[in-house]
């Protein structure tokens, strides 16, 4: 019973870590972070994609999946326009500091 519930606990670990698309490296998810960042970190339509798959040499399809894996870790969040928005590193949203009274 007790190595039941201790592969349990593993397997639920387990679910919980994102994986990176299959063929990803760390290296490419750095180019997709300063791609995304370059153009403003939203991620929306052509205007956007284009200039990112040529900084990063992905695909579209490579991209999309990359923005996913990027939301499902925290590290963007959807938009209401069906975008997503880069919100780590140089895109990362500045506090703002209350105003002196």
């Amino acid at each position: 019973m007790k190595k039941t519930l201790t592969g349990l606990a593993a397997i639920g670990l387990l679910a919980g870590c994102q994986m990176p698309p299959q063929d990803t490296t760390g290296e490419d998810l750095a180019l997709f972070d300063a791609a995304v960042a370059s153009i403003g970190c939203d991620l929306v339509g052509e205007s956007d994609y284009l200039p990112v798959e040529l900084q990063t040499g992905m695909t579209r399809e490579k991209l999309i999946e990359v923005a996913q894996y990027k939301v499902s870790t925290e590290e963007a969040v959807p938009l209401s326009n069906g975008g997503v928005r880069l919100v780590t590193g140089a895109c990362a949203p500045v506090a703002v500091a209350p105003a002196a009274t």
